[in-house]
């Protein structure tokens, strides 16, 4: 299928070589200005994956991204953050990238190119039709995440695509494509600025917002965080303060002995 990957058209700029430094960053800010509005436009569809993707994990269902390169890596990032935000074991939103776990720090050659490689490393977890796969693919032509989404798709999995190309093989073979025009790149084709921070914030806003749905959150807090380190013993002190009307002391304790916030709170409110 012929399309244009606007990934890949031209920069709006010309000799970046001969601009000054704020110039630069000017530019730069000035394209970054545009990802909310394209973010805007996909609301609906990431809507429609985060309900469904409820539904499963409710149902006992996992969440995964696939990626390769920065897309892999914002997966990853994503699914590492939820366990120690939202208290989820860390076998509940899983992250995997073409070229493994070496790749998350170093490029690894030519691993994207491999259309059977991500289904082998899902089958690793036992990917089953309870859970979601989401490729993420700002060209939306990486063979690593179309071969994971069409084979997924063969044995009933949920799929969705994240690309930042309209009409791209991505989108079209995804049950819920999630296409980010942000336009072209600063420096032509340097997908891990527009393109990668769009990617950020629809991930952010999946994850987010499925952990609400799914009770993960009270009020406006994070009262499932792992007590991992004094700043976040410190925040769900204070949050109980606030909830329960507890001296800093007396909430310390209770946050202590309890283990979470959520469970102090059940316990004595």
């Amino acid at each position: 299928m012929d399309y244009t990957k606007i990934t890949e058209t031209p920069s709006n700029y010309e000799n970046l070589e001969k601009m000054d430094t704020q110039t630069i960053l000017e530019n730069i800010n000035n394209e970054d200005k545009k990802i909310a509005e394209a973010v805007a436009g996909v609301i609906p569809q990431v809507t429609k994956l985060v309900d469904c993707t409820a539904e499963r994990f409710l149902d006992g269902g996992r969440l995964f991204y696939i990626g390769a390169g920065t897309s892999g890596r914002l997966g990853i990032l994503d699914a590492s953050e939820i366990p120690p935000t939202y208290g989820m074991p860390h076998d509940r939103v899983i992250g995997l990238i073409a070229g493994g776990d070496k790749a998350i720090r170093k490029a690894v050659e030519f691993a994207e190119d491999d259309v059977h490689q991500a289904w082998k490393d899902l089958q690793e977890y036992n990917i089953n039709s309870k859970d979601v796969l989401v490729g993420i693919a700002a060209s939306g032509t990486t063979p690593y995440v179309l071969g994971g989404i069409e084979d997924a798709k063969k044995h009933g999995i949920l799929t969705a695509g994240i690309t930042n190309n309209p009409e791209s093989p991505l989108a079209t073979c995804s049950d819920i494509p999630i296409e980010i025009i942000v336009g072209p790149e600063f420096v032509t084709g340097s997908t891990r600025m527009k393109s990668g921070t769009s990617q950020k914030l629809v991930l952010n806003m999946i994850s987010t917002a499925l952990m609400i749905r799914i009770g993960r959150v009270k009020g406006n807090k994070m009262v499932n965080m792992q007590l991992s380190n004094t700043k976040l013993v410190d925040r769900g002190t204070r949050y109980l303060m606030e909830e329960l009307g507890l001296s800093y002391t007396d909430a310390e304790k209770a946050l202590k002995e309890y283990g979470s916030v959520k469970k102090a709170i059940d316990a004595l409110k």
